[in-house]
């Protein structure tokens, strides 16, 4: 256990050698030997005062009120009986040796109290000389130091916990003062960017970032020292093979029992790799979106064409071309999109979304297909779902439901109580239902998982005779992000 920390300041003044003025006999100094045992009665430690040869002569009364000793079986060497016997051997060694050389002397060990317990002391003694130089005296004074022994142990523990926790984390950690200043990584952080210990401390952590980067990454973490609030952050980081490689950068404060932030505790998690492959799936995502609107712009100039050269057709192949053209539409709602990719009429709410979809299968000039309610906002997350289902019961419905018959209509109702969303979609018309389909085709099980898994609501189907009704639970806060 190292030695408590003192001051500079401090430390001379224990060491600096006492010198008193005057004659004094080394055998009789009775003058010397009031004037500091007068003061040494008054100090608020364990105080006693020895010979110039180390034989103890006087203790104050705080001394015999801990150990449980009387004075005279305390007098030249006899301390030694409250001395744990394991440390003895050192402490004598210790003292001798200051002795031997007029040195002060400092050490820490455990005495005995009157309950039969040992405490840990911090001892200092130091030598008052004549003016010729010579010791005359000893001072010295135990004070208890158990419970800050106790504490440096049990930091000394929990940081050594810490570190093997950090290290034993497959991420890199790093830790600041509460104004920000970083004093701590973990082994992960130097084995990802291979600079030296210590040289990223302070401020030095932002040179590591792409230059790009650097501004942006600096003014997230600013606010949120200024404000309290969660660090997050997405930047490239210096490998250090010399390329930047994507890291995820998160930070939460630590508060203490008053709300007072004592520190900010961080990750730097790798996500390289993964922001690649999704960079290459948006790719190859938006290539096969290109690929299928080509197929219907292909099928739209086909029946364009046709209807130019059909005179009685042409009524018909434009109402077909009007549905092409909204399935299309329907299309960029179903597939999944990125903040590069994602159309502007996306960010809109359930309602613009249901008319959009259902304008395929809908009479020009008819009322078949009604869409009414509560309107919620959606984001692009919650549209992706919600299109596959919309889009795979009208196919359905106009298969083999309502919507395949002349006089047929559906209607798809929204209600909203609390956080609670109802969808409601009812057909009216169609052929009539004997009973519930035995065979769960791939379109339904797709309808499942979207809204379950994807939006964690539920969806029954009701095989009414006069048409189907099927019924969607959703959390309105789950269909749109909040910014």
């Amino acid at each position: 256990m190292p030695h408590r920390q003192t001051s500079d300041h401090a430390q001379a003044y224990w060491r600096d050698p006492v010198t008193i003025t005057g004659s004094v006999d080394p055998q009789e100094p009775q003058d010397l030997a009031t004037e500091l045992t007068r003061l040494a009665e008054f100090l608020p430690t364990l105080s006693w005062i020895a010979l110039s040869d180390g034989s103890i002569f006087w203790y104050n009364q705080r001394w015999h009120d801990y150990t449980g000793t009387e004075p005279e079986t305390m007098k030249g060497w006899g301390w030694q009986s409250v001395h744990d016997p394991d440390v003895l051997p050192d402490v004598i060694a210790g003292w001798t040796g200051a002795i031997r050389d007029g040195q002060p002397f400092e050490m820490m060990f455990p005495l005995r109290g009157a309950d039969g317990n040992y405490r840990t002391f911090l001892t200092r003694v130091i030598p008052i000389r004549d003016t010729d130089g010579v010791i005359v005296r000893w001072l010295g004074t135990n004070a208890e130091i158990s419970a800050q022994v106790r504490a440096e142990r049990a930091l000394a523990a929990s940081e050594a916990k810490y570190e093997v926790l950090t290290n034993a984390m497959p991420q890199m950690v790093w830790s600041t003062l509460p104004d920000g200043f970083h004093d701590y990584y973990n082994d992960q952080w130097y084995e990802f960017t291979g600079v030296a210990p210590g040289s990223t401390d302070g401020e030095g952590w932002n040179g590591m970032f792409h230059p790009d980067d650097q501004e942006r990454a600096l003014a997230r973490w600013q606010h949120s020292l200024d404000t309290g609030e969660a660090y997050e952050i997405e930047y490239r980081l210096r490998h250090h093979s010399g390329t930047y490689r994507w890291v995820l950068g998160r930070a939460q404060a630590v508060r203490d029992t008053h709300g007072t932030i004592t520190r900010w505790i961080g990750t730097c998690t790798d996500i390289d790799d993964g922001k690649r492959a999704a960079e290459q799936n948006e790719l190859l995502s938006r290539e096969l979106s290109h690929r299928i609107k080509n197929i219907f712009a292909v099928v739209s100039g086909l029946i364009n064409l046709t209807a130019h050269r059909s005179g009685e057709a042409k009524p018909a192949l434009t109402a077909l071309l009007g549905r092409i053209r909204a399935l299309a539409q329907a299309h960029e709602f179903a597939r999944p999109h990125s903040p590069h990719s994602q159309p502007a009429s996306l960010a809109g709410s359930l309602q613009g979304l249901l008319v959009e979809l259902l304008s395929a299968y809908g009479d020009e000039g008819t009322a078949r297909i009604t869409v009414t309610g509560d309107d919620v906002p959606i984001d692009d997350r919650s549209a992706t779902p919600l299109a596959l289902v919309v889009h795979e019961l009208a196919t359905n419905s106009a298969k083999y439901g309502a919507l395949s018959a002349e006089d047929g209509t559906l209607s798809v109702t929204s209600s909203l109580a609390d956080d609670e969303l109802t969808l409601t979609w009812s057909e009216h018309g169609g052929p009539d239902i004997a009973a519930q389909p035995e065979r769960i085709g791939f379109g339904t099980e797709l309808a499942e998982l979207s809204i379950k898994r994807q939006l964690g609501g539920t969806i029954t189907r009701d095989w009414r005779s006069s048409g189907l009704q099927v019924t969607v639970v959703l959390k309105a806060s789950l269909l749109h992000r909040p910014f």
